[in-house]
């Protein structure tokens, strides 16, 4: 505790002075093509430890993005970039990572991120440093969020926990064993899991975390099927998924599986899909996330920059109906937008505006890429991005929510098969 408390105060006054050196905005950073008029957009998420895929999802949301706003003349002349920075999914490292971030990217813009590993360590210091960020943190502590600069366009934990309960009971499970991670990250889910799966009639047969990236599961699979669970609930790592659902398979046989969607992403579902094999993958394993359809002219403008970006960002298909990648797209294109219309680069100006142009009005043209909304705001019409990940509605603390989708792994393509609306999400939430 101690020494949380000395980086935390040694963050604050750091960014007390990045904060003042940046508050010029755009008329600080010039035009040109110099490393200095080149806005910064912080891809701040885990690229390495147990969450390391989290990194690359951001960047193939982030790369996508910078394509084509510099294609499309840049920001008040200036052009955008993405920047690595590496929280490797620990608050212990994730503070010094905000930092040197800050400290050394003079022309900072805003982030995406940070993660549900280190958001409540950092999200005050961005929020104190005037740097707006499009979090993927799905904890609950943050839906009544008190940070200025904080955005949330996916959905909150305690949104995904009542989603999977939802699409379990709607399968008429009854039974149902949590098999989490011990990190933040997973751990979030699992109140509103457990509150919404209990209030549907359901019984929570087996809920203890989970030590990450173990040699055998063996002992905690015995007391798994010692409880009878119908169906399990689940987010761990790639590591400990795999491990964990061969043995399943060895020792007893698999049952099926509801993950979130983490287990949605590449790394986890090429892990698994190895030591069960695409039959029993088909068979018995879906998982849920933010339902963000990839279809529309907004999705197709992401999908044609993504596929383009092979170069920065690796095996880009993989990338193409993930939602998160998606928001990540959005979030940066939100930002360029909010600058146009504050006609300012400074975060402190044009963070307000980013309200403005995503909020639904009487007379606002609605824009699905970055081109259209600059074109609309040059011509004097007031807009609402409607982008990749579908509408942006967001509440008095910054959130923004929807509906999930349901999917499974059909012979190495992710297959649709169900959604839960957010109308039922708030009827079970209430």
């Amino acid at each position: 505790m101690r020494l949380a408390v000395t980086a935390l105060a040694a963050a604050l006054a750091l960014l007390s002075v990045a904060a003042c050196s940046s508050s010029g905005g755009s008329s600080s950073q010039g035009g040109g093509s110099s490393p200095a008029s080149t806005l910064a957009v912080g891809e701040f998420n885990p690229f390495t430890g147990p969450d390391a895929a989290f990194g690359p999802e951001m960047v193939a949301g982030c790369i996508p993005a910078i394509r084509l706003i510099n294609a499309g003349g840049g920001v008040l002349g200036h052009k955008m970039s993405c920047v690595q920075e590496d929280t490797r999914g620990d608050p212990a490292d994730a503070v010094p990572a905000a930092q040197k971030m800050i400290a050394t990217e003079t022309s900072l813009v805003g982030v995406l991120g940070p993660s549900s590993d280190e958001a409540l360590a950092t999200a005050p210091l961005l929020n104190t440093g005037h740097v707006p960020m499009f979090v993927d943190t799905g904890q609950a502590a943050f839906d009544h969020s008190i940070y200025n600069y904080f955005w949330r366009i996916t959905p909150a934990d305690d949104v995904k926990g009542y989603a999977m309960a939802l699409w379990a009971h709607k399968a008429g499970y009854t039974r149902a064993a949590a098999v989490f991670g011990n990190d933040a990250g997973a751990q979030s889910d699992v109140p509103t899991l457990l509150r919404a799966f209990t209030r549907l009639g359901g019984t929570i047969v087996y809920n203890k975390p989970f030590a990450l990236d173990q040699s055998s599961y063996r002992t905690e699979i015995e007391n798994v099927l010692a409880a009878h669970p119908q169906v399990i609930f689940t987010e761990v790592d790639p590591q400990t998924g795999s491990t964990f659902l061969s043995e399943l398979e060895q020792l007893h046989g698999l049952i099926p599986v509801i993950g979130t969607e983490v287990t949605l992403q590449a790394p986890w579902l090429k892990a698994v899909n190895g030591a069960i094999g695409a039959t029993a993958m088909t068979k018995y394993f879906q998982g849920m996330q933010p339902y963000a359809p990839p279809t529309g002219p907004a999705w197709q403008a992401y999908d044609r920059s993504l596929l383009a970006s092979g170069a920065q960002v690796s095996k880009p298909s993989q990338w193409s109906n993930d939602p998160y990648s998606m928001t990540y797209y959005d979030g940066v294109n939100v930002m360029a937008l909010a600058m146009i219309a504050a006609k300012s680069a400074s975060p402190a100006v044009f963070n307000r505006y980013v309200v403005k142009v995503t909020e639904p009005g009487a007379g606002k043209k609605v824009v699905n890429t970055f081109a259209a909304g600059k074109a609309a705001l040059k011509a004097g019409d007031q807009i609402q991005y409607v982008g990749a990940g579908g509408p942006v509605v967001f509440n008095h603390w910054h959130n923004s929510t929807g509906a999930f989708e349901a999917a499974k792994y059909t012979k190495g393509n992710l297959t649709l098969v169900g959604s839960v609306s957010a109308a039922q999400i708030a009827t079970i939430s209430r």
